[in-house]
């Protein structure tokens, strides 16, 4: 290629909003990049749902229009704290009374079946070892126990209720 068409073309495309241009001629390529790319932008689109059956129709891309919404089936639960509470059993009160908290955010259910028993009733003496209740966590059933032995004073979760990381699930006294 000619360097005096090189220079021709360059100054042509000075003051344009061209950032790249290729061209080939036979067995030569090139390719001119000016400036700096332009940053990569994102557009979300709405259109009427009949517009958009049309585009997709006639092989047009068709927009895509993105609305959040909240999950209808769980209720919405208050932040937590920066630190989160370890799950560790801790006293509730100073009425000599400790907690057995959630160590996971799951789901809360006091027996292993719906047709089951629950675990353990108010009034229950639990030994250390002895199962309390089931926390679903990622499709995974975990079986909490008891650190140390007691007996139940009061379920603080309903069965089938979401648990966040932390949160008590029963109170207790030392037996």
């Amino acid at each position: 290629m000619d360097v005096d068409k090189l220079k021709a073309i360059l100054d042509a495309l000075q003051g344009t909003d061209v950032s790249r241009l290729d061209w080939t001629d036979g067995t030569q390529r090139l390719t001119i990049r000016l400036g700096h790319p332009p940053a990569p932008t994102t557009s979300v689109h709405t259109m009427p749902m009949g517009a958009a059956g049309m585009a997709g129709q006639m092989g047009i891309p068709t927009p895509v229009s993105i609305t959040p919404t909240p999950f209808a089936s769980a209720p919405v639960a208050p932040p937590s704290p920066a630190t989160p509470t370890p799950p560790a059993q801790q006293p509730a009160a100073a009425d000599n009374t400790f907690t057995v908290n959630s160590p996971f955010v799951g789901t809360f259910y006091r027996s292993a079946s719906p047709d089951n028993p629950p675990f353990v009733e108010v009034g229950s003496v639990v030994k250390k070892g002895e199962v309390l209740c089931i926390v679903e966590a990622m499709k995974l059933m975990n079986e909490i126990e008891a650190e140390r032995p007691g007996r139940l004073v009061e379920s603080l979760i309903q069965n089938g209720s979401p648990v966040e990381y932390g949160e008590a699930l029963f109170r207790f006294e030392p037996a």
